[in-house]
């Protein structure tokens, strides 16, 4: 079986510690996915100076998509990158589904993909292990980030997963605790995987202090200079300047959070289209914003408290 080099392997982990973009994905009048847009939005943030973007994540209506349109996002994330930055392609569903778009993502020519946490409503440990280890095997030659959202993943699942799969390189942890990360992240190594924080730019310092080397971040479609400045600040070890962009970023991502998080894509593309970059359209179970919303959203993108529009 084909393998991952050494010195690519090491590469795809130094960018994974830094902003991992997760693009928006921009409808047209028709509802359809608008690839012009598309290219654009995610050239902007690469052009920026963001090293990774992951398509078909959950800021991109992942399970909003059908098949088709997913790797047709994907497709269009490898052209918009052009080698500028590593592409992590989002998979997930069933068993069958997941190694199907991880084998097109090799095809595609993305780096990386990441593995959405199993939906599924009953989940053992076990389990949870051999899902991500069979989808890791069809695609060896691709670095695989794992995606974990659920509390009783402990750090011996992880470690029995890196065991079992060398190409498992990076765990972005979505779990709102940073006790309980920086205890996994222990127990499974914590020199062993790139440790991503998964809940954006207002946990990135809580784990951070406590060993994430990167964030992802949805933010960064509006301001991927913001979201840039509070990673140097934090790999810097300047919590002090990182915190000033956590006041900045933070009437922004409350709107976003609000609700269980139930307008965290609404605000995204409400904000985009405001600055005139897409359409404010999304797909059921997301709502479009209602005009107060909006409203709230044009205050955020002025950033009141230090009197300067920071997007």
């Amino acid at each position: 079986m084909p393998v991952i080099s050494s010195a690519r392997f090491d590469e795809r982990k130094r960018r994974l510690s830094g902003v991992v973009a997760i693009p928006v994905t921009p409808f047209d009048a028709d509802g359809a996915v608008a690839p012009e847009t598309y290219v654009k939005l995610v050239d902007r943030v690469i052009t920026a100076g963001v090293e990774v973007v992951t398509p078909n994540g959950n800021t991109g209506e992942f399970y909003a998509l059908d098949v088709t349109e997913a790797r047709r996002c994907l497709e269009l994330t490898v052209e918009a990158a052009a080698g500028r930055a590593s592409v992590v392609a989002g998979v997930g569903h069933d068993l069958g589904t997941a190694i199907g778009a991880a084998r097109h993502a090799r095809e595609a020519g993305a780096d990386l993909i990441m593995i959405h946490q199993p939906v599924h409503p009953y989940v053992s440990a076990e389990g949870w292990v051999e899902y991500h280890r069979a989808i890791a095997a069809a695609v060896p030659e691709l670095g695989v980030v794992l995606y974990v959202r659920d509390a009783r993943i402990e750090g011996e699942q992880l470690a029995r997963l890196g065991d079992a799969a060398e190409n498992v390189i990076g765990v972005k942890y979505a779990v709102p605790d940073p006790v309980r990360f920086a205890s996994v992240a222990r127990d499974a190594g914590l020199a062993r995987f790139v440790w991503i924080a998964g809940l954006a730019e207002l946990s990135a310092p809580g784990y951070f202090a406590v060993g994430a080397t990167g964030f992802t971040s949805g933010l960064v479609n509006v301001a991927p200079s913001l979201s840039l400045e509070m990673f140097r600040s934090l790999r810097d070890g300047d919590f002090g300047a990182a915190m000033a962009c956590w006041e900045r970023v933070r009437p922004f991502e409350e709107l976003r959070a609000a609700d269980g998080n139930a307008n965290n894509v609404s605000v995204v593309k409400e904000a985009l289209a405001q600055l005139g970059l897409c359409r404010r359209d999304v797909r059921p179970p997301s709502r479009p914003l209602t005009g107060e919303e909006r409203g709230k959203v044009a205050e955020a993108l002025e950033n009141r408290p230090p009197h300067r529009n920071v997007f």
